[in-house]
């Protein structure tokens, strides 16, 4: 969307370490970013201010709090294709001001294909695709709606096959992520327009890509539409299952999981071939004092290998933040970090008794013993259609010889490890990869919960309802 005789460099500080050297030749620094990247933005916006390069900003965090960053230069707020032309024309003419926000939302079937050229492939473990904005449901905890309303947008399929092609002809072969926050909000759109030309897409270039997409639980109540996905290539789908107890589906509006059986909701999806990721929340109102245990059995029943708990957050935006307000419950900004022990408001429950309720979800879930039997029993159990699950790439095999030191040799899980190792080796060779990656996820996992514990525990209960 910028100028084409702009020079342009992208930095992107997930795989990049960032020195002054990346802003030695520039005239402006765009920066966006999203909550959970909050401190990084201040290292960045703190170096431009020493080096007195301008900055425009814009993306989900600046929308949601432009007033915790009064020394950016401009701000081009809300979906970019509104804001950053007008921006765009009067920096032009020396006009420029220093805010700009648009209330209507983006035609996103006018927007461009980003400049794929500006990364190296090599640093990302899948290619990120947008399909939609948008999301029919409006959950009192997320602030999707606000950012981007209820009503599902798309592009059209030629850009969706014209973006494939562009991500293949840097030689990916591998993941690609539809970062839609629902990805089935338009579930008619998707079976005959957009899923029909993805599978042609695929057939006729031999599968080079396998999708993984987030998606509401109702995904299960369409038989035809996850056949489709498989057929396309979809290998995982994202849902958020939040909360195992009813009462806290209701109190914070989750209407595809109410009055549902879960269990047989990601059974049924699983039964078709994609493995079911999903993120859990505790710290609702309503949560009871058996909340814990009973995610726990939960996650161990459904068999969801990777499952992402995290305390109950109130981002601004959300109809949760504003009842907070109101209820003068409300006590900071949300880090945007899902699994730190931080909540940002005054819960209901007992803190101590949720604090330790959710370190014992964690200490349970990712204990190797239990997380490893969880792997090996979804496995078991999991019969994937596509034929080209993985490419093999050099990142997989350096993946799997570290894995084999670090997990293998070096930590304390390494029996486990080796019983998945060499079941899946010799027993689904087929999803060894696959086997490899959990192992992975598992000690990630683990290693980031183990740094938020002591931080924990270095600093003490420091909470106070007063």
């Amino acid at each position: 969307m910028l100028p084409s005789a702009w020079e342009k460099k992208l930095v992107d500080r997930n795989v990049h370490p960032f020195s002054d050297k990346d802003l030695a030749w520039e005239d402006y620094v765009l920066i966006s970013a999203m909550s959970i990247q909050r401190e990084s933005v201040k290292t960045v916006l703190d170096r431009c201010r020493y080096l007195g390069v301008r900055v425009i900003a814009g993306g989900p965090l600046f929308t949601n709090d432009p007033e915790e960053f009064p020394d950016i230069d401009h701000l081009a707020l809300n979906e970019a294709e509104m804001t950053l032309p007008p921006f765009l024309l009067d920096l032009r003419s020396g006009h420029a001001e220093r805010r700009y926000t648009a209330a209507p939302r983006a035609d996103i079937t006018t927007t461009p294909m980003p400049l794929w050229e500006l990364i190296e492939t090599k640093h990302y473990a899948s290619m990120n695709i947008q399909y939609s904005r948008g999301c029919p449901f409006d959950c009192e905890f997320c602030n999707i709606t606000s950012l981007f309303g209820r009503i599902p947008r798309t592009i059209r399929p030629d850009q969706i096959i014209s973006e494939l092609e562009k991500i293949l002809s840097l030689g990916w072969k591998g993941g690609v992520f539809f970062v839609d926050d629902n990805f089935i909000g338009n579930r008619t759109e998707l079976k005959t327009e957009i899923l029909p030309r993805i599978i042609a897409w695929m057939t006729m270039n031999n599968h080079p890509f396998f999708f993984l997409p987030e998606a509401s639980i109702n995904l299960a109540d369409d038989a035809e539409l996850i056949k489709m996905m498989v057929a396309a290539g979809f290998i995982t789908v994202f849902v958020g299952i939040e909360t195992t107890h009813e009462e806290s589906l209701h109190e914070c509006t989750n209407i595809p999981n109410r009055n549902r059986d879960l269990i047989t909701s990601v059974r049924k999806i699983k039964s078709f071939g994609l493995e079911v990721q999903a993120g859990f929340i505790v710290g609702f109102d309503k949560d009871p004092a058996t909340i814990f245990e009973r995610m726990i059995e939960f996650i161990r029943e459904s068999r969801i290998a990777t499952a992402m708990v995290g305390l109950l957050k109130a981002p601004r935006g959300t109809k949760l933040y504003d009842c907070l307000i109101t209820e003068n419950r409300l006590m900071n900004a949300v880090s945007g970090d899902n699994t730190d022990f931080s909540i940002n408001f005054i819960p209901k429950m007992n803190y101590e008794s949720l604090m330790t309720g959710y370190k014992k979800i964690i200490d349970s879930i990712y204990s190797p013993r239990n997380y490893y039997a969880r792997v090996l029993q979804f496995l078991k159990e999991y019969h994937p259609e596509q034929k080209k699950m993985f490419h093999m790439q050099w990142g997989y095999v350096k993946a799997t010889v570290k894995s084999v030191v670090v997990l293998g040799l070096l930590n304390k899980e390494r029996f486990h490890y080796w019983r998945l190792f060499f079941w899946s080796l010799f027993g689904r060779p087929r999803l060894f990869p696959l086997a490899i990656t959990f192992s992975i996820y598992g000690f990630h996992f683990r290693r980031i919960f183990e740094q938020h514990f002591r931080t924990i525990e270095n600093k003490g209960s420091t909470f106070s309802s007063s």
